[in-house]
């Protein structure tokens, strides 16, 4: 249920803005690592982190781009099925636009 959230919103994105993510990874954890600091690549929820973007390295053996979502995080801040699909759409856009270098705004159609 959790991964077809995230698929249906990825792929909304994808429909509108697909050059701008070939090749990016999206990607589901149950939880966040343990680590006492996070990088500004983490979108957190007061200190728990609730995605994380990592931006890859570009070159013939590069990484690509991930964006990692916290599944028990997000669960955990929503009070039903919408407004968890509201909240993963949310955070997609978010690390999204980071990626990017654009607003979330200039996401939505």
């Amino acid at each position: 249920m959790f991964d077809d959230l995230v698929l249906d919103s990825v792929e909304q994105l994808e429909q509108r803005f697909a050059n701008e993510l070939a090749g990016v990874e999206f990607a589901v954890e149950d939880v966040p690592p343990d680590l006492n600091v996070y990088d500004s690549d983490v979108l957190e929820d007061g200190e728990v982190p609730l995605a994380r973007l990592l931006p890859g390295r570009p070159g013939r053996h590069g990484v690509p781009p991930r964006i990692v979502l916290y599944r028990r995080p997000l669960e955990f801040r929503a009070a039903d099925h919408d407004d968890l699909a509201d909240l993963v759409h949310d955070v997609i856009l978010e690390q999204v636009a980071n990626l990017l270098g654009v607003a979330p705004e200039d996401l939505e159609p």
